[in-house]
């Protein structure tokens, strides 16, 4: 299991725990609480708890886009793990940029499979789906999500541009010394000391 996973797993263990609870627990406390038991040697914990804070801090929001787009199943009527699966997967899908889109649904739809029911995953996809389908409608696109030439070539032009300020400001100038190896001299104007 990847260590995103993990972190999603036990987010969604301690989400499951505190709405089970009806929140007699801090969420955050439950996540560390479950690290320690289960995952001590965790890498990414601070992704982890990104997701559960993130998810408790927004909740009213998310909780309205599953009412939205689940009309036929009432929040309280959806299953406990569904719902915080659902509730993990819309916070990556609206709240985190550098998370893309279709990432953010495999992972929600793979928690579902592994801790829901037999129709779990299909739920989960249809009501992320139809999620992401309106936040592309609004216009609404994550640099994650954007075409991966689209993204090197804006990090190409940058790069130029950064390459053409560094010539400008080196100049045209030959170097002074020269060396009988034909090797760069040390103070070369494109050689960084």
């Amino acid at each position: 299991m990847s260590n995103r996973h993990l972190c999603r797993a036990l987010a969604l263990q301690s989400l499951y725990e505190w709405d089970f609870h009806r929140t007699e627990k801090s969420s955050v406390e439950l996540l560390k609480r479950n690290i320690e038991e289960f995952a001590p040697d965790l890498e990414e914990k601070d992704f982890a708890e990104r997701i559960v804070q993130g998810v408790m801090d927004h909740q009213e929001h998310i909780d309205g886009l599953i009412t939205k787009f689940a009309p036929d199943w009432p929040l309280p009527k959806i299953t406990t793990v569904d719902r915080n699966v659902l509730r993990i997967g819309t916070f990556e899908l609206t709240y985190t940029h550098e998370i893309p889109s279709k990432v953010a649904i495999n992972e929600a739809i793979e928690l579902a499979k592994t801790f829901g029911g037999e129709s779990s995953g299909k739920f989960v996809n249809g009501v992320l789906g139809a999620v992401f389908r309106d936040q592309v409608a609004q216009g609404v696109v994550k640099e994650s999500d954007k075409p991966k030439e689209k993204k090197e070539e804006a990090a190409s032009d940058e790069t130029m541009q950064e390459e053409k300020k560094k010539h400008k400001a080196e100049g045209d100038a030959v170097p002074k010394e020269q060396t009988s190896s034909g090797e760069f001299p040390e103070t070369h104007p494109h050689v960084e000391s």
